[in-house]
């Protein structure tokens, strides 16, 4: 079964006509698609407006007869029943209806021959929630649905076994002790006395209650009257000082027995669940730190996709024109996109401006949609507007256009062009001669063709300029906003990204302090460019984060990545980091790096290096994480960097470091002491003489003499 009939495509209406845009369209394509649970709308009239491949399997109806169908229409009669009286009920109350339980009979699932076998009894979960447009206006019934037939099946083979085990506790318990009809201790317990290290004169005075947790002694000593003034069952559990002086926990059940009509005293045995309890303490910390994790790495993973050219505009209008100009002989071009409002264009320069022949700005910023011009016709039109000679263009216009394009004074034949996508305008594309010049039909052809390509091709570098923009707006908003200030540590960074033709990259350093005031200084680049390398980048940051605040030990945390990283990521993802804490009092630390660029270090006494460490594999890759000790003495800078800032088309890695040895040799000392313009020194000097291709990240650590 397909339910592509049943998902609206991107920037198409949503649910009773709302707007939905491209990511909401996306998510919810993707929710009916892959959830592994049952989706559906019903509207109020009960019927069921879309439902999910996943719903259709649960119900075992094919999806195509679930649309636009009431459930008493397609599903058997209680089931029918129990679907209809939940949606009156969640319409009725306007309000969720949740934990109920449905259950699909057994049989044969009708209408698909396919799935025509003998089926057994399902168990749904189903959660009925109120659904309501942005004005307020209830809409409908959204239903999600799980098959829990197993986990009921065993919650009651549980269910059962907790029932045996707690008769057998009752038969033969660890701990049993004995009280009065009112509650008080009428015989010893020396089991009890040997795990709490009681007398028996403590035992008589005070009783099991006296060795109770302060913390909840109130509420085991009211639990227990309640229950004794009531003669029922008392189960509770409570830690209790054994005679090491330590807390254990303990499940207590105590019952009355009864004689004659009444009480004659209570029986009690204790079990001591200590083990129990840690573990699933343990369990539940765990799961809390790794949800977090996963969270935050999920919160920033977006499934946005990359452009196969990373072509400006300008650089389109370059190209374009070009073509024109070679192809038809045209002596002047221009292209303007439309505003957002579609009342205004706006002339777009060329990349590289220069020669008589190249598009200029027009005189004004813009020219209005309503104007009697080449462009504006071609657009307000839809259509191509040619003028063979100047009195064509008064004919057609009324005027010339001396004002718009006053320093194409020689213009004597015109031709405007729509630039149209999805059919509708973008924009325009404008040539002129400086002769008259009649358009022949196969030109005509060519350059509508041409209008078209530019048309999609100004579309797309469009959303490469948005995508561009956010990318490295998103990418900013992940780098720190400020560094630590620190007494006896001076921290400085620069983020340089590649040229703005170019998309930004996956760089990144973040430097944060710890639950123990050490510093965590982490460096790294994810391959790839754009949003995608963008994101990736903050999920490789965020998880750091949430494993360093977990275990900040460098080798621990990127074995943690690791472990995210081959469960997460593309097999042919590239990343790499290099990890370092450190003690900014003594400037002790420890460091481990995955596939990164070696840390710079520099000092006043010996020559600057770059550490000889095996660097180890990028992360996911099989490793056994080594981490290192070092100390940055006083006056002592140590330096973290990308590959930007040493390796480039002209200039491998190995020359990029011993060029990076070499600049850092060359720095004065004033500048040696001052992390700021220790970072501008090695860019400038590093980057001089070549194009960067690449995002350049620096992150110095520098220890100033003490005063004297």
């Amino acid at each position: 079964m397909s339910t592509e009939t049943s998902v609206p495509h991107p920037r198409v209406s949503g649910v009773e006509g709302q707007p939905m845009d491209a990511s909401d369209a996306a998510l919810y394509a993707t929710l009916l698609k892959e959830a592994p649970g049952g989706l559906a709308f019903f509207d109020g009239d009960l019927r069921c407006r879309r439902a999910n491949d996943a719903l259709a399997a649960l119900l075992r109806v094919p999806v195509r007869d679930l649309q636009q169908r009431r459930p008493s229409e397609v599903l058997p009669g209680n089931l029918a029943t129990a679907f209809e009286t939940a949606l009156r009920k969640v319409l009725a109350e306007d309000r969720p209806l949740s934990d109920l339980d449905l259950v699909v009979p057994t049989g044969d699932p009708p209408g698909d021959a396919a799935l025509a076998t003998a089926v057994e009894e399902r168990i749904l979960a189903c959660t009925w929630l109120p659904a309501r447009g942005p004005d307020g206006q209830a809409l409908g019934v959204v239903l999600t649905a799980l098959d829990v037939t197993e986990r009921r099946r065993a919650e009651e083979v549980i269910r059962r076994k907790e029932q045996r085990y707690r008769s057998l506790v009752e038969a033969s318990a660890q701990v049993v002790w004995v009280a009065a009809p009112g509650g008080g201790v009428i015989d010893d317990a020396p089991e009890w006395r040997a795990i709490t290290g009681q007398t028996p004169d403590d035992y008589a005075v005070g009783g099991w209650l006296s060795v109770i947790h302060p913390e909840d002694r109130p509420r085991i000593e009211a639990t227990w009257r309640e229950c004794v003034e009531d003669n029922r069952v008392f189960e509770t559990n409570y830690r209790v000082r054994t005679k090491s002086g330590t807390y254990r926990h303990f499940d207590v059940r105590a019952v009355p027995i009864w004689q004659g009509g009444a009480v004659i005293e209570w029986v009690g045995a204790n079990t001591d669940v200590t083990g129990q309890r840690e573990a699933e303490e343990m369990r539940g910390r765990l799961t809390e730190q790794l949800s977090a994790a996963a969270l935050r790495t999920a919160r920033l993973q977006q499934a946005t996709s990359m452009l196969a050219e990373a072509l400006t505009v300008s650089q389109v209008v370059q190209v374009i024109t070009e073509v024109g100009r070679s192809a038809i002989g045209a002596d002047y071009s221009a292209v303007a996109l439309l505003d957002d409002d579609k009342l205004r264009l706006s002339i777009v320069a060329p990349s590289q401006p220069g020669g008589e022949g190249e598009a200029r700005p027009a005189s004004r910023d813009d020219i209005k949609v309503s104007d009697q011009t080449v462009m504006s016709v071609a657009v307000r039109e839809s259509r191509p507007f040619l003028a063979e000679h100047p009195d064509s263009l008064r004919l057609q216009l009324g005027h010339d256009e001396k004002g718009l394009f006053a320093q194409h004074t020689g213009e004597r034949a015109w031709v405007g062009l729509p630039l149209l996508a999805a059919g509708a305008p973008i924009g325009a594309l404008r040539f002129s001669f400086t002769r008259p010049r009649e358009i022949t039909e196969e030109e005509r052809v060519f350059l509508e063709a041409l209008a078209g390509q530019c048309a999609l091709a100004v579309e797309r570098a469009l959303l490469f300029e948005r995508e561009h923009k956010t990318a490295e707006e998103l990418q900013r908003s992940l780098l720190p906003s400020d560094l630590p200030q620190l007494p006896g540590m001076v921290l400085a960074a620069r983020y340089n990204p590649a040229t703005r033709h170019v998309q930004v990259g996956g760089d990144w350093y973040d430097v944060f302090r710890l639950p123990d005031d050490r510093l965590a200084v982490a460096v790294g680049d994810v391959m790839g460019k754009g949003v995608l390398a963008a994101a990736g980048m903050g999920r490789v940051r965020n998880a750091l984060r949430a494993l360093a605040l977990n275990d900040p030990r460098p080798a621990a945390v990127l074995a943690g990545l690791d472990r995210l990283f081959s469960a997460t990521e593309d097999e042919e993802q590239f990343t790499t980091v290099a990890y370092a804490v450190i003690d900014p009092e003594t400037g002790r630390g420890a460091f481990s790096n995955a596939g990164h660029p070696p840390p710079l270090l520099i000092s006043p006494d010996t020559p600057a290096r770059v550490s000889t460490r095996e660097p180890g594999t990028p992360l996911g890759w099989p490793s056994q994480r080594q981490q290192t000790s070092f100390s940055i003495e006083t006056g002592n800078t140590v330096v973290f960097y990308s590959d930007g800032l040493v390796e480039n088309r002209r200039r491998g890695v190995d020359a990029g470091l011993e060029e990076l040895v070499a600049v850092a040799a060359d720095a004065p000392p004033e500048v040696v002491g001052d992390p700021e313009r220790l970072v501008d020194f090695l860019v400038d000097r590093m980057l001089a003489g070549y194009e960067q291709v690449d995002d350049v990240t620096v992150l110095a650590l520098h220890v100033p003499p003490k005063p004297a």
